[in-house]
């Protein structure tokens, strides 16, 4: 806290900072963001670490962790956008007739998703603080990409609509995601 930037010869104050002396200091703990505005000096800046938060977009793949389970829908816990981790907690909704792109009306949630899996999804909808955001996995590459057995063994795919424990060989009933290999981790 009160951090000395620069001095006034080299920038412009801005939001989160103050003049004293010659100096510009900042009067919050953030980031410090320096904008060039033209031919004039550059204006410095200091954010919050909240204010430069990513958050869920219309159109954006997350990857998310089922919570809870109805027969009409999934509610979630959003933890990434693309591959940036987000450091607050969201939540989302994957309604049934959001899970997949053919027979909507033949969609049933248990045998889609269960508590526990991680699954890619698509934003198609923003929400607020009292709303979730709309998730859809009605593509091919979205779908659950990790699930465990009740054995708890991590499951293989086997088709696009069932995961297999590699253990018990039971077979379960998911929306599974066909992974394209960007969304891979080395």
């Amino acid at each position: 806290m009160c951090e000395r930037l620069c001095s006034t010869e080299d920038c412009m104050p801005g939001t989160g900072t103050y003049l004293r002396h010659g100096y510009i200091f900042a009067s919050l703990a953030g980031y410090v963001l320096r904008k060039n505005q033209g031919e004039e000096l550059p204006v410095i800046s200091v954010v919050r670490e909240t204010e430069t938060q990513l958050l869920p977009d219309v159109g954006a793949i997350v990857t998310c962790k089922v919570t809870s389970i109805n027969p009409r829908f999934a509610k979630v816990h959003i933890l990434y956008v693309g591959s940036t981790p987000l450091k607050d907690r969201f939540r989302g909704t994957i309604r049934r007739e959001d899970v997949r792109a053919t027979e909507k009306d033949k969609v049933e949630t248990y045998k889609s998703f269960r508590p526990g899996d991680i699954v890619l999804a698509k934003v198609i909808s923003l929400g607020d603080v009292q709303s979730n955001y709309l998730l859809t996995t009605a593509e091919n590459e979205l779908g659950v990409v990790v699930a465990h057995s009740e054995a708890g063994a991590q499951m293989v795919p086997i088709s696009w609509c069932e995961m297999q424990c590699p253990c018990t060989h039971a077979k379960e009933f998911r929306k599974v995601a066909r992974v394209q290999p960007e969304y891979l981790q080395a």
